[in-house]
């Protein structure tokens, strides 16, 4: 296949990736946005998007996109780009069931001479070695004959408005030379920020899990050198202030990680490590300090209250100022003070309230009346523009400030109250 300017583009899976790719492809191609959720795609085509992403006008304004949940609206396309959810099962271990599903829609609808892409997160060999074969299977075609398949991990970071999709330099790779320049051509029409071609669809499955689990790595030994800190009993953001003074220091925060991305992708490399007969022991201990965490703030909290206080958490998303509760390990620390038998009322502005039950079947109500403890998890805009005044509103005269973050560290507190952070 050759690229050309009028290719018909599906997107499959239209979340925090989905929705800004198609939107942004359609400026130059026609395009349908497929997904199983008919609630979503009727929202979307009100000029809806509940994650925040994208506002209405940029969505009315995509006059060559449209949103469908129907196959048959996706029939006989140029390109198919899949990017639907892979999270990771409750054992650690890659999911791919969203991905399968996607496939089998995708081979249904796909025509010779068609190209898929995936952009979901998965470890190397799935796109060639587990996702071709079922595409085959479900559209009787064989595989670089009749089509051809690409990988271009996504690089989406949830409520960032600086870093979009145009703006993020775009990884391509193709089961062929040919293939690798039409993805790289299409992408090119809207990637402001270029695009690298990669030597192997695996190189570019692998360049994806190991963004993530570098992070995940880094953030896990500043998460332990806040452990420390508290047993020599002074301030990790002292330290950490004091030492990013040196040029090549790298400036990571300590805190809960969640989300679906730094807490996931790495079990996907270690997925692939074990495979090979590689134990993958950095990757899992970044991931053991950093999925106890919650575990070591409880603690922290429960030496510090008796068993009858009343406890406000603020923030339950899986990071400051998006709507997305995939993941929350904040969940993770309610979970444990609850069952714990102490009393949790829990308020968070962006999360959505029907999803915070069914997942985690936890209420979100505004805060009423005093309490003995705030754990403040997750840094929201509305709670940083928050006052001395508004926090002591909440607060009894002797009480606990769990600041995991530490950003509430200029609001002055009455001795009487006691503060916590990482």
């Amino acid at each position: 296949m050759i690229f050309k300017k009028d290719f018909k583009i599906a997107v499959i899976g239209l979340g925090y990736v989905g929705l800004p790719l198609a939107i942004e492809l359609s400026s130059k191609f026609q395009v349908t946005g497929f997904d199983i959720n008919s609630e979503r795609v009727k929202e979307i085509k009100e000029g809806i998007d509940i994650t925040e992403e994208l506002d209405s006008d940029k969505i009315l304004r995509a006059t060559k996109f449209s949103a469908t949940d129907e196959i048959l609206n996706i029939a006989n396309l140029d390109i198919y780009i899949i990017t639907v959810p892979t999270p990771i099962t409750n054992k650690n271990e890659p999911d791919l069931n969203n991905l399968v599903s996607a496939a089998k829609i995708v081979g249904k609808a796909m025509n010779k001479g068609s190209i898929v892409v995936i952009e979901s997160t998965v470890y190397p060999g799935i796109t060639e070695n587990f996702i071709e074969p079922i595409l085959a299977d479900y559209s009787g075609l064989i595989a670089r004959k009749d089509f051809n398949m690409g990988y271009s991990p996504e690089r989406v970071n949830p409520g960032d408005k600086i870093h979009s999709v145009d703006k993020i330099v775009k990884v391509v790779a193709g089961d062929t030379k040919e293939t690798t320049k039409v993805l790289a051509s299409i992408y090119k029409t809207i990637i402001k920020a270029g695009v690298y071609e990669a030597t192997s669809i695996k190189v570019a499955e692998a360049s994806k899990a190991i963004e993530n689990a570098q992070r995940d790595i880094n953030i896990a030994f500043i998460n332990e050198v806040a452990m420390i800190c508290k047993k020599l009993n002074i301030n990790s953001k002292d330290v950490l202030n004091a030492a990013k003074t040196k040029w090549n220091f790298l400036d990571f925060s300590p805190g809960l990680v969640g989300g679906h991305c730094i807490g996931v992708d790495p079990y996907y490399l270690a997925k692939a490590a074990l495979d090979v007969g590689h134990q993958p022991e950095m990757i899992l201990a970044g991931r053991k300090i950093n999925d106890g965490m919650s575990n070591f703030i409880f603690q922290q909290i429960k030496v510090n209250i008796k068993k009858d206080t009343r406890i406000l958490f603020l923030g339950l998303t899986f990071k400051e100022n998006v709507k997305d509760l995939r993941n929350s390990k904040s969940a993770d620390l309610i979970q444990l003070i609850k069952d714990d038998g102490y009393k949790v009322e829990v308020y968070d502005p962006q999360a959505e309230h029907k999803i915070a039950k069914k997942e985690y079947n936890i209420e979100i109500k505004k805060p009423n009346g005093k309490y003995g403890c705030i754990v403040l998890a997750v840094p929201h805009k509305e709670f940083l523009d928050m006052t001395k005044e508004d926090a002591l509103s909440f607060l009894e005269k002797e009480s606990l400030v769990v600041d995991i973050k530490g950003v509430w560290k200029d609001i002055e507190l009455p001795v009487s109250i006691k503060r916590w952070n990482l």
